[in-house]
């Protein structure tokens, strides 16, 4: 059965060769009528089609209708995979086994989401496993961006019907190196649309009682910070906008939020609760469950109005993300989890976006 794109995205519209590889669409589908399509550059998200209160259905992601507009987007990392180390790395330097290593910088005076050339901006192999089964390789070379380690990383799309869109890491390494995988969807619940309204009226839900304060480069200070009594309290819900121009230095340090936020586990590893939210206006709904220590939320605070999927465009603070992940900089916080990867380990990792009404 070839799935009816509810999107409107044409799958010719993303057929073509790039990097000496060939791209293409792949569309998930539920016994729902939910949607997702994905792209093998960079495994884009580039409509996930859900339903309102009303059963209209309204693409929640941004992105971009054809491959040209993927790889020269405006935003590069515009709700694709991250990898092979997604946030910042200080000034691209890290030091272990007594060698230091040099990456790419490409975020003021740090390195960010793994480089200019990192998963994000690479064609994956692609294999549909079934209508609701996507799955994603790429094997990142020694040095690769100045990484230690051949890295090879499998990454799983599930679209279930209880409309979770489900992402599964699994990587292999041949030399000890650093990894911490994640993607970049930028969630617009009330639909994409032309602008795009801002998402500060979602009401947001954190499970977090403490998150990571950044500097004015947006590096970790080293500390970690209760949440309580400061714009970062979002453990009983409230909208995003409330308190995002607040007169507080972490507010500034990251334009609003672009902030790592230190998840309440019971023990690491564990699938849990992240963040839920609603979206008022449509009664979209959103639930992100991760098996990570971290997630860090931004509220799109650098986007400019550029265009994107069939005369959407995107202007300041239309999407919310929640980067799944280990804490920015952590190769060079020893007190952080650790992102190390050795020869014989396996690294895993499981994001869930689980979409609804109310």
């Amino acid at each position: 059965m070839i799935p009816q794109h509810i999107s409107g995205l044409k799958r010719e519209d993303f057929q073509a060769v790039v990097q000496g590889k060939e791209t293409d669409l792949y569309t998930l589908v539920n016994n729902n009528g939910m949607e997702v399509d994905i792209t093998n550059y960079g495994g884009a998200l580039v409509s996930i089609m859900v339903p309102d209160r009303n059963g209209k259905y309204a693409n929640v992601i941004q992105g971009h209708d054809t491959i040209q507009g993927v790889v020269d987007s405006p935003e590069p990392f515009l709700s694709t995979l991250i990898g092979r180390y997604g946030n910042r790395i200080c000034k691209g330097r890290f030091i272990m086994n007594g060698k230091e290593y040099s990456l790419a910088i490409n975020n003021g005076p740090n390195s960010l989401h793994g480089g200019p050339t990192g998963a994000h901006a690479r064609v994956w192999e692609a294999e549909q496993v079934n209508e609701s089964e996507l799955v994603l390789r790429y094997t990142f070379a020694y040095y690769e961006e100045g990484f230690p380690g051949e890295l090879k990383m499998t990454v799983k799309y599930s679209l279930t019907d209880d409309n979770e869109l489900v992402i599964d890491y699994r990587g292999v390494t041949n030399k000890k190196t650093i990894v911490n995988m994640t993607n970049h969807g930028y969630f617009s619940l009330s639909g994409i649309a032309n602008p795009t309204p801002e998402a500060t009226n979602v009401i947001l839900k954190v499970n977090a009682d403490f998150y990571i304060p950044i500097d004015d480069t947006s590096i970790p200070t080293g500390e970690i910070r209760k949440v309580d009594g400061t714009p970062f309290d979002f453990r009983t819900p409230k909208p995003v906008g409330q308190d995002i121009d607040a007169d507080d230095e972490q507010i500034k340090n990251g334009a609003g939020y672009d902030h790592c936020f230190v998840l309440n586990k019971r023990e690491p590893g564990e699938l849990t609760l992240a963040a839920s939210m609603t979206e008022p206006v449509s009664g979209r709904t959103m639930e992100v469950w991760t098996t990570e220590p971290g997630v860090q939320f931004y509220s799109d605070n650098w986007a400019t109005g550029y265009p994107g999927q069939q005369g959407a465009t995107f202007p300041r603070r239309s999407a919310l993300c929640f980067e799944a992940q280990h804490f920015p900089d952590s190769p060079n916080r020893p007190y952080f989890p650790s992102v190390v990867l050795k020869p014989g380990e396996v690294y895993t990792q499981k994001t869930v976006y689980k979409f609804g009404v109310e």
